[in-house]
């Protein structure tokens, strides 16, 4: 028997190893998609409209300011729970007047308070944008954001 570690063995052991790792990786990659396409997105929900939404978030760049399930930019308030703040799980229509007010509102003018610029979007894109957010909202998001208020 030998005394020490043959080249050829610790070859076996780096291409094993190698080997095995890649496959776990792969295995884990793969049941990661699988949990966010079968378990932790609405897919049924997932409309035309909401859909939409997600381009109007997109083409007007309000990850530049706002977080959104954590992702974005921390100037200004996390949206991904704003849904459920504005009351949107015990009355949707107030919820969505209330979103839909607040944007349209903007900017504010309050000296030494963050601005949220002026978007003047048309009544289809203002709709798409809160069922875009009311859609995130019922995402599993592992209790995040950690404070109710964002």
């Amino acid at each position: 028997m030998a005394d020490g570690l043959t080249k050829s063995a610790a070859r076996n052991i780096f291409y094993g190893g190698s080997l095995f790792f890649f496959l776990l990786f792969a295995a884990l990659t793969a049941h990661s998609h699988w949990y966010m396409v079968n378990v932790s997105t609405d897919s049924e929900a997932l409309t035309d409209s909401v859909k939409h939404g997600k381009e109007v978030w997109e083409k007007n760049m309000c990850i530049n300011c706002h977080t959104i399930m954590g992702e974005g930019a921390y100037f200004a308030p996390e949206l991904g729970n704003v849904w459920e703040r504005y009351g949107g799980l015990e009355n949707p229509d107030a919820a969505r007047a209330g979103i839909n007010a607040w944007i349209r509102a903007q900017p504010l003018g309050i000296e030494g308070r963050r601005q949220m610029p002026a978007f003047d979007f048309s009544e289809k894109d203002m709709n798409s944008l809160i069922d875009f957010l009311e859609w995130t909202n019922s995402i599993n998001d592992q209790d995040w954001p950690p404070h109710p208020a964002g």
